[in-house]
């Protein structure tokens, strides 16, 4: 059974593409609306009435801290998740482990963890963290085992070459256990992948180079004698009721970017040391042309974003038959977003995830089979 989340712009929102991420500068072409509480909230219950079972919060100086704000959220909601985006190595893994599990006794167990080595030397700097890269992977392994042990109940001491514990306890354990979600494109992220995480997250790249990356993934796992991880993948959707209407949107929202912003922000990510990003900014290459990278796969999004830079573009059906696809290389959870993401998350939420319940391939997580199987809606397309 397929899962969806969405996300939580905590940089704030927009009609427009906002950009920023991966040690870029938050744009907007206009209409700006800010992440206070209140708006957050709304896309936090919309989710939740939809269908989706958690909501991404990014992590990083361009947004809101992602702990206390989903803390917050926590009471604006009932049975919604939150999939944390944090950075190990900015805390200590006890605290850490000590902050998820008061979170699951606060919120009766609604959170997921999607752990950010961080791909930006430049950014983790301005956090007073001057490990490379591959330095910061292999403290985010240590970090993991530290964490993982802790929830366990165990007592641990951990001389490693970059986290030092000693006689470490928990008092209390998190119940349940929060599911580590994690991503990466270079080999010692892959390495930590299949170590450590329950769901490998891939950005939205075309189908044959995702088929490629979780081949890779379950090749290590073999090697290292372990069952892989579920794998998810992060994009955008813009879907409505024909693929016309769709790509009117997509070229309005593209149409609408300054081409000076889009140069700041490509000079930006340009110095980016993420293999992910580097294969993000190679679908579109900087330009506004050729933007369909893949059928119904559209890279404009990362022309001023840095991360995720993919959008499924098209009618329900159309979407809902990449889905398909997707699934059909072995991607289970679905990590989604659109602009803005309010009314987003209703084109997606009554145009797709309808079509997918038919198929038996999705049931809303909070309510019953009888009656999520006899939602219907309006859509022909």
């Amino acid at each position: 059974m397929l899962r969806f989340h969405w996300f939580l712009p905590t940089y704030g929102d927009s009609r427009y593409l906002v950009g920023g991420g991966h040690g870029t500068t938050v744009t907007a072409a206009s209409g700006d609306r800010p992440a206070d509480i209140g708006y957050l909230a709304q896309i936090a219950r919309a989710a939740e009435h939809l269908g989706f079972e958690a909501a991404l919060t990014p992590t990083g100086a361009w947004c809101e801290d992602a702990w206390l704000t989903t803390a917050i959220l926590a009471r604006e909601s009932e049975h919604l998740k939150f999939l944390v985006a944090f950075r190990p190595g900015l805390v200590s893994p006890t605290l850490a482990a000590q902050m998820a599990a008061t979170y699951q006794r606060h919120t009766g167990g609604r959170l997921l963890l999607n752990v950010v080595t961080g791909g930006e030397d430049h950014e983790q700097r301005a956090y007073g963290d001057h490990l490379d890269k591959d330095q910061r992977y292999r403290r985010t392994g240590e970090f993991l085992t530290v964490v993982r042990r802790l929830w366990a109940g165990e007592r641990v001491t951990l001389a490693g070459d970059h986290i030092h514990v000693a006689d470490a306890a928990l008092d209390r354990v998190p119940h349940p256990i929060p599911e580590i979600y994690f991503g990466g494109s270079s080999p010692a992220a892959g390495r930590v992948a299949v170590d450590h995480s329950d769901v490998y997250l891939t950005w939205g790249e075309p189908p044959d180079a995702v088929a490629a990356k979780l081949d890779w993934i379950r090749a290590l796992a073999a090697a290292a004698g372990r069952t892989p991880p579920r794998f998810g993948i992060r994009l955008h959707v813009i879907t409505r009721d024909t693929a016309a209407q769709a790509w009117a949107e997509a070229d309005r929202l593209v149409d609408a970017l300054d081409p000076a912003a889009i140069a700041a922000v490509q000079a930006g990510l340009a110095r980016s040391g993420s293999e992910g990003q580097r294969r993000m900014r190679a679908l579109h290459g900087g330009t506004v042309a050729d933007l369909e990278v893949s059928p119904n796969l559209w890279a404009g999004v990362g022309l001023v974003r840095g991360g995720a830079g993919t959008a499924l573009v098209g009618s329900h059906a159309e979407v809902a038959a990449r889905i398909e696809e997707y699934h059909a290389l072995g991607i289970d959870e679905f990590v989604l977003s659109g602009h803005p993401h309010l009314e987003e998350a209703y084109w997606f939420g009554e145009g797709v995830l309808p079509i997918l319940g038919r198929k038996d391939l999705w049931r809303h997580p909070f309510r019953d089979t009888a009656a999520a199987g006899a939602a219907r809606v309006p859509f022909a397309h």
